[in-house]
C-alpha cells in the first residue's frame, strides 16, 4: 500500500493512506519556489486543509531530505511552521532557519520523529511572516547530524509571499 507524508493536514506529519473509498480532492499550486497544496477534508464540518510547503531532495530518492511546512492545523488557529529534518539528527540543538547573513529567524526543538524524519514546529508570528516576505537571497536550515556535524541546507524565499498570500484567510 502506497503512503504519503501530510505535514499540516491532522496536526504534524501523519501517514495517510493513499488510496481510500472515496478519495479526496487534492491541489497544488506552485510559486516560484514555494508549492500550495490544499486537500478537502471530510467533516463535520468538511474542510479545505491548505500548506505552503518547500521540500530539499536528493536525486533518485523521493521522500525529501528537508522541508519547510506553513499552515492552520485548524480553523482559526494560527500559523503554525513544521520544519522536517532527516532521522538519524542530532536532536538536543534542534533547528535553526537562518537568513543569508546568518540572521537567526527561527530557533525550535524537536518535537517527534516518525519512522522517515524529525520534526519541530512553532507558531509563526505575522512579524516573522512580514520578515520572511523581505528576503531575496537564500537563507539556510542549519541541524545537527547523528555526528555532531552541522548541517546546512539552503532555502528559498522566492515566492514565499506569494505563496502565504494564496492561503486561505481561515
Amino acid at each position: 500500500m502506497k503512503h504519503t507524508i501530510v505535514v499540516l493536514a491532522t496536526a504534524f506529519a501523519v501517514t495517510v493512506p493513499g488510496a481510500a473509498a472515496q478519495a479526496p480532492q487534492r491541489t497544488t499550486a506552485t510559486y516560484d519556489d514555494w508549492t500550495v497544496r490544499c486537500e478537502d477534508q471530510a467533516g463535520p464540518p468538511p474542510r479545505k486543509q491548505c500548506e505552503i510547503v518547500q521540500s530539499t531532495q536528493v536525486s533518485g530518492q523521493q521522500q525529501p531530505v528537508t522541508q519547510i511546512a506553513i499552515g492552520r492545523p485548524a480553523k482559526g488557529a494560527p500559523l503554525k511552521m513544521v520544519l522536517l529534518v532527516p532521522i538519524g539528527s542530532w536532536l538536543p540543538d534542534g533547528v535553526k532557519l537562518t537568513s543569508a547573513d546568518r540572521e537567526p529567524l527561527v530557533t525550535a526543538a524537536f518535537k517527534r520523529c516518525l519512522p522517515g524524519a524529525c520534526l519541530a514546529d512553532l507558531d509563526l508570528s505575522d512579524e516573522l511572516a512580514r520578515k520572511l516576505r523581505t528576503f531575496k537571497d537564500n537563507g539556510k536550515l542549519e541541524f545537527k547530524d547523528g555526528g555532531q556535524h552541522d548541517v546546512n541546507v539552503p532555502v528559498s524565499f522566492k515566492g514565499f509571499g506569494p505563496a502565504l498570500d494564496a492561503l486561505p484567510k481561515e
